[in-house]
């Protein structure tokens, strides 16, 4: 048994937005469907660290949510900024379930226990925000990343983010406060892509290790984390 995790696939199977247009993008979802099927298995555990699907809505993730619920593997899915689907967690499992996509599941607030490691995470927010709003939005965010730490008790606690909380020679100080407060040792992050790869910071700081899991980052390829 075995954790991977893949973020920005960007699904878009009940709506009319394909990432196909983008270079490097072509034939993406048959490229990330070989790979997972390939690597993965029906007892191994996937997280997906946000931007899953372009759905509007909740009930137009039908097509796309199909498509991971055919895949192997337990999928733990957080919040990226282009899914705007995302509701309350109430109804989100209910659709889930009502739905029959068993193998899906939300990351809000909580911890999925895999592999007797803990999974925490949340959507966190930008470097550069400037705006009055944007310092709401993070207290926000870094309470539910500590939730979801709490959540995880005295387990070894590996944290997945949609944004990078690091950048060459910066970082977002309360979100990685949070990480050394809570003993985290690995923390994965997506959201970048195109040229913004190159500036991923990957590997350690301060006793951290990062790693971008963005979809086109990893070629397509669900990346193996432990």
């Amino acid at each position: 048994m075995a954790i991977f995790a893949i973020g920005d696939l960007h699904l878009s199977l009940g709506a009319s937005k394909p990432m196909d247009v983008f270079p490097g993008w072509e034939g993406y979802v048959g490229r990330v469907e070989s790979s997972w099927r390939r690597l993965i298995a029906p007892q191994d555990t996937v997280v997906l660290a946000g931007d899953t699907s372009w759905a509007m809505k909740l009930e137009d993730t039908a097509r796309d949510f199909g498509f991971l619920q055919s895949l192997p593997g337990q999928k733990v899915l957080l919040k990226g900024n282009h899914d705007y689907w995302w509701t309350t967690l109430n109804k989100m499992n209910v659709y889930l379930q009502q739905s029959g996509f068993d193998s899906l599941h939300i990351l809000h607030n909580s911890a999925y226990f895999a592999e007797g490691r803990a999974l925490c995470g949340t959507r966190s927010w930008m470097l550069d925000a400037e705006e009055p709003h944007d310092e709401k939005v993070l207290n926000r965010e870094i309470g539910r990343l500590r939730a979801s730490l709490q959540a995880a008790g005295d387990s070894e606690k590996i944290v997945f983010l949609h944004y990078p909380p690091v950048y060459p020679g910066a970082s977002v100080p309360e979100v990685t406060a949070l990480l050394h407060e809570y003993g985290v040792k690995q923390c994965f992050y997506g959201h970048l892509h195109g040229q913004s790869l190159r500036f991923a910071v990957q590997g350690e700081v301060d006793g951290i290790r990062y790693k971008l899991i963005s979809a086109d980052g990893l070629g397509f390829c669900p990346y193996r984390v432990l």
